[in-house]
């Protein structure tokens, strides 16, 4: 999966690192599914280990890693917060399942979190955003709570002193990818199964929401750091 070679119409791959498709799937599902929803596997059930009845609180919640998180976590039997850019996407993310969605400030949203959890904040926060949610993640997790830090979509997270860590509660923070949750084939078939599970079970709805040509991939990561997408989003030859 780590080759290079995204944005070829061909490519060579050694044969250890592919996942078989089920007959079930197409390949648009595929394509718009694998890399958000192993991206979701890993997040949920082996940097959080999210247990029934924990809340988490997912940045973008309507974008395209979102839309796997929000009711992968609501099927782990967790309380889903979800913080979008618009109200259209705020109300796309209570569809999914979110048991409270917010939109507007980041700087609004550490107390409208606290609210919701009693004042304790989330177990758990999956930030993609980076730069504009930094603050806004590390006022909202909880005390011994996990912020993993998964994503740059406004710009890198700033520089981080330990201190502050300790002054939010004692908080615990990775900066996870993928590919060092997917070493082995083992490993990558145990994400793949899953994510294919959920799907096939109804659990996962893959939204494409929008299609670009693959000569127009510039276009397509306009959208993306623009915040501008919704489901996600594939390239067609």
């Amino acid at each position: 999966m780590a080759n290079p070679g995204s944005y070829a119409t061909h490519v060579l791959v050694d044969a250890g690192l592919l996942i078989p498709v089920p007959d079930s799937i197409s390949d648009e599902v595929a394509a718009a599914a694998t890399l958000k929803g192993l991206t979701a596997w890993m997040l949920l059930e082996k940097c959080a280990k999210l247990q029934q009845g924990q809340s988490v609180l997912v940045h973008s919640a309507a974008g395209g890693v979102g839309s796997f998180l929000v009711p992968w976590a609501k099927a782990l039997g967790t309380k889903v917060i979800a913080h979008s850019g618009s109200t259209q996407k705020a109300d796309r993310a209570s569809r999914l399942g979110a048991d409270h969605s917010f939109t507007g400030s980041f700087d609004d949203l550490p107390g409208q979190v606290r609210e919701v959890t009693g004042g304790r904040g989330a177990d758990v926060v999956l930030d993609g955003v980076g730069a504009a949610s930094w603050a806004a993640s590390l006022a909202s997790v909880a005390k011994r709570g996990l912020i993993a830090s998964f994503g740059n979509a406004s710009g890198p997270a700033p520089a981080i002193n330990p201190l502050d860590l300790m002054r939010a509660g004692s908080i615990f923070l990775t900066r996870p990818t993928l590919f060092d949750y997917t070493i082995t084939p083992e490993e990558l078939a145990e994400g793949s199964q899953r994510l294919f599970g959920l799907i096939a079970n109804g659990t996962l709805q893959v939204q494409i929401g929008q299609r670009f040509l693959l000569a127009d991939a510039a276009e397509a990561h306009r959208a993306l750091e623009s915040r501008g997408t919704v489901g996600s989003t594939i390239l067609i030859p």
